[in-house]
């Protein structure tokens, strides 16, 4: 081994504390890096893999019931590959151990062989025989939910009349891979909700739709025009009870796993970047500070023929060496957390194959960016030594220039101690040193709250939709519009103390060549049970005349207060209107539009019609009610408040807080690392100067005030920028986290603050500690014989 090596490694044993702090920032945003990252390539590969093989369709359409005959006409549309025709309702489940009813969406398949677009990949059991009209293929997510196996039986009332459905396998198709009805939730719910496939001869049967169907799924040919398509599809339903086509990207499971694909693309960028930007600053810091150490060292290592360039290398190497061991135990970390995550997604994305297999090259990355960033933290100490003569290496460096202050003669330097005065004259004059020891702190304090925020806007979320928006406790919703007497069959259902109508429909908006499918919902004056509710906790009335509309809708539609939008009804007799944006909305949950209700029955043509109910309910009668809706005719969902907020509370729990609690762990750290540094690389320099205190006579406690004292200071400075900083930081990953149908709120709580800084400060105090011991430990007579 060379003698430059040793003496890395001699300079690494000295430095253990700072290059510790180093490698542990080092290993917190490899870890990062590599869960996020993993995760990104995880989803997109299993994504584009299942679409490609499984055949996922590209248009979907949907009517009251369309003839079989119109399958040459919508194949001959011109960009359209291939059409399959099917028949998808939602029914009622009675699941055994269930008391409240389950919902699932009943899908046809051929009689023989499999469906030649969104294709099935059997997960256990095989696929229903044609005849048998009891035989359904369920979901691979649902049947474990709720335990099925082969065999096992669940009631279900198809049409109006209850039967018995046995289920003899399990499955998986790229439509699902989100499993969520979309009915009054955006989390899945698969003890309650499930895919589930039929033999379309049994189907046909049940709804009474031999020689029809209800739903289209089509692909097509590479460079075909989606628009044209939707719109000739659209054109050719419209007799039928067309209820609007759409293409992929608005297919709810692909905007969902989609979304998912873009945050993690964003939050693999932007957290490891604030660790690695941190770790380049203390390396920069601490490798400047060994270089105005070892002046002599340099310089006669100059005068004995070494190179410039010999001797800066020397110094990245020590740079590389705590960079490299942080990589590789984040590495190991990385790989254990992404691990842990591809368990989660498996559980909430159904792909035919969920065993993560690390990418080599997302490894590869990260040990790059890594070494990149330990050479970026040493290129200022390498240019110094290059820099550097050795004659004027060897000499001891100019003493820097003191003076008189002008604030050193105003009352307040008089009223301080003369350790007062030492710290405010060290933390002034050394301005550099003292605005970058801040600014880390300030760095790691809005890391944190920005961390903590997350939380508490989970929190308001929950706080919003479950407490203010739904105040139902029992949402039912209806297969197709019906009359009051539907509401009244409801109301007099055993428990409900009150019952509300909803009227619902699905529209089209267009807004130049813009155009979004949206929900139009018609409030009657005085509903109690749903509220809307903006993220200010105000409560809005849908307007007497025009819309009220979502922001996120109405940001994607680039609509104003006092805007028309062509509204197009996609249901029925289809109606279009241009109507006035009377006002917006800023939800965090949907992207519904709401009127009056006599607004929306004017535009539909009708009078009081019903698309649901909600209802209000005596809990010590709910399981009469339950065991009532599992047999009603004519009802497609129902939704349980309590059992939603189950849903939130468990997803939230197993996506969000697993990846916010990871990476506020490795938050706390980024805050120890820059404060012990930060403070052992202040003892560093400054060791000759107290070890002179002691010597005239300061005790260990005055001579640690000084040292600790400064580190004070500038924690009290940087708390304020901290905190602003971590508003700032809060407000751009509440942006980049918005989707379509979900955003988070910018919530700014007092005690999360108060969290944050106590975070802060406990490290600091920590840090102290052990930097207090050190300088308990000094050896005066050694550190005094060292040159000036």
């Amino acid at each position: 081994m060379r003698t430059l090596d040793l003496k890395v490694l001699r300079d690494a044993l000295h430095l253990k504390g700072q290059l510790t702090a180093v490698a542990v920032l080092v290993a917190c945003g490899v870890a990062v890096f590599i869960m996020l990252r993993s995760m990104n390539g995880y989803l997109r590969g299993s994504q584009d893999a299942y679409y490609a093989e499984y055949g996922f369709g590209e248009v979907f359409a949907h009517a009251v019931r369309a003839p079989s005959s119109l399958e040459g006409q919508l194949g001959a549309v011109e960009g359209v590959d291939r059409v399959y025709m099917r028949i998808v309702r939602d029914v009622l489940l009675d699941v055994p151990g269930l008391p409240e009813p389950a919902t699932g969406r009943l899908v046809s398949i051929p009689e023989h062989g499999s469906p030649p677009l969104n294709r099935l990949h059997m997960k256990s059991g095989r696929m229903v025989q044609g005849g048998r009209r009891d035989e359904v293929v369920v979901s691979a997510a649902f049947a474990e939910a709720n335990g099925f196996r082969e065999g096992d039986s669940f009631g279900a009332v198809l049409n109006g009349r209850w039967q018995r459905l046995t289920i003899v396998g399990t499955a998986l198709s790229p439509e699902f891979i989100y499993e969520v009805s979309g009915v009054g939730t955006v989390f899945p719910d698969n003890r309650r909700f499930g895919a589930m496939w039929m033999s379309h001869d049994a189907m046909s049967t049940a709804f009474e739709m031999q020689g029809g169907f209800n739903d289209v799924v089509a692909s097509l040919r590479p460079g075909a025009s989606e628009e044209a398509v939707v719109a000739a599809f659209d054109e050719l339903l419209e007799p039928y009870g067309g209820v609007g086509s759409y293409g992929r990207d608005h297919h709810l499971s692909h905007i969902f796993v989609t979304s998912e694909i873009d945050e993690t693309q964003v939050t693999a960028s932007f957290f490891p970047a604030l660790f690695l930007v941190v770790t380049a600053f203390l390396l920069h810091t601490t490798m400047l500070r060994l270089v105005r150490m070892e002046r002599e060292q340099i310089g006669l290592m100059k005068a004995f023929g070494l190179s410039s360039t010999t001797v800066a290398i020397h110094y990245v190497k020590l740079a590389l060496l705590p960079v490299l061991v942080g990589a590789a135990g984040g590495s190991g970390l990385g790989i254990w957390l992404a691990h842990r995550m591809a368990g989660v997604y498996a559980r909430f994305y159904q792909f035919p194959e969920t065993d993560f297999v690390l990418a080599p090259a997302v490894v590869w990355t990260a040990l790059g960016i890594a070494v990149a960033t330990g050479i970026a933290g040493a290129v200022a100490a390498a240019r110094s030594v290059v820099r550097l003569a050795p004659a004027s290496a060897m000499a001891p460096p100019a003493p820097p220039g003191f003076r008189e202050r002008r604030y050193e003669g105003s009352w307040w330097w008089r009223a301080l101690t003369p350790e007062g005065r030492m710290i405010s004259r060290n933390v002034t004059r050394a301005r550099w040193k003292s605005v970058s020891t801040a600014a880390g702190i300030a760095l790691a304090l809005g890391v944190l709250t920005a961390l903590l925020s997350m939380f508490d806007a989970i929190d308001v979320v929950a706080d919003l939709q479950f407490n203010h928006t739904y105040r139902e406790d029992v949402a039912v919703y209806f297969d197709t519009p019906r009359g009051r007497d539907a509401l009244r069959e409801v109301a007099r259902l055993p428990g409900v103390l009150r019952a509300e109508p909803v009227r619902v429909a699905p529209v089209r908006l267009v807004k130049g060549h813009r155009e979004r499918r949206a929900s139009l919902m018609g409030l009657a004056p005085g509903t109690q049970l749903r509220q809307i509710v903006d993220a200010s906790f105000r409560v809005h009335r849908p307007p007497v005349h025009g819309l009220l509309v979502g922001r996120m809708l109405a940001d994607r539609l680039h609509l104003a207060p006092g805007d028309t939008v062509r509204v197009e009804v996609t249901e029925g007799r289809r109606p279009q209107r241009d109507m006035l944006v009377a006002g917006l909305v800023d939800e965090l949950m949907g992207g519904d539009v709401y009127v009056e209700a006599a607004t929306l029955y004017d535009l539909l043509g009708e009078s009081g019609t019903v698309s649901g109910a909600w209802l209000r309910v005596d809990a010590s009668l709910q399981a009469s009610l339950y065991a009532r809706l599992k047999r009603l005719p004519g009802v497609s969902s129902v939704v349980v408040k309590e059992v939603l907020v189950q849903g939130f509370n468990e997803t939230i729990e197993e996506s969000f807080l697993i990846a916010l609690t990871s990476t506020l762990i490795i938050g706390a750290a980024l805050v120890m690392a820059i404060v012990y540094n930060q403070t052992r690389v202040a003892l560093s320099e400054r060791g000759r100067e107290l070890a002179s205190l002691r010597v005239l006579g300061f005790s260990r406690p005055e001579v640690a005030r000084m040292l600790l004292g400064e580190q004070a200071v500038l924690l009290a400075v940087a708390l304020p920028a901290g905190l602003i900083l971590g508003w700032l930081l809060t407000l751009l990953v509440m942006l980049r986290f918005e989707a379509e149908l979900f955003r988070l709120p910018v919530v700014v709580d007092p005690v999360t603050y108060l969290e944050a800084v106590g975070i802060v400060v406990g490290s600091a105090a920590a840090s102290a500690f052990l930097v207090r011991r050190r300088l308990d430990r000094i050896d005066l007579i050694a550190v005094l014989k060292t040159r000036e």
